[in-house]
């Protein structure tokens, strides 16, 4: 549970809406760091699931590459043919 600010405590001139409005930037801001700790833990270190669909995505992607450059040889080759 996260400690309150005493910075934040109401003071008189602050309406009680300008408090919530405080209040809520002050967990919004608790949840930001709570959020960049997790995602700093799982850039450290990457689950199976998604070390698994890189690995996918690495072999499809190499896949379509290689494709791609015997398409570029074949319509290459054919223009030469076709050019004589």
């Amino acid at each position: 549970q996260p400690q309150p600010n005493p910075l934040l405590n109401s003071p008189p001139e602050l309406s009680p809406t300008e408090q919530d409005v405080l209040d809520e930037y002050e967990r919004l801001a608790e949840n930001m760091k709570k959020l960049a700790s997790l995602l700093d833990t799982l850039a450290s270190q990457p689950s199976v699931a998604i070390l698994d669909g890189l690995r996918e995505l690495e072999r499809k992607t190499s896949l379509v590459f290689t494709l791609l450059k015997a398409s570029v040889y074949s319509i290459v080759l054919q223009q030469e043919i076709d050019w004589g």
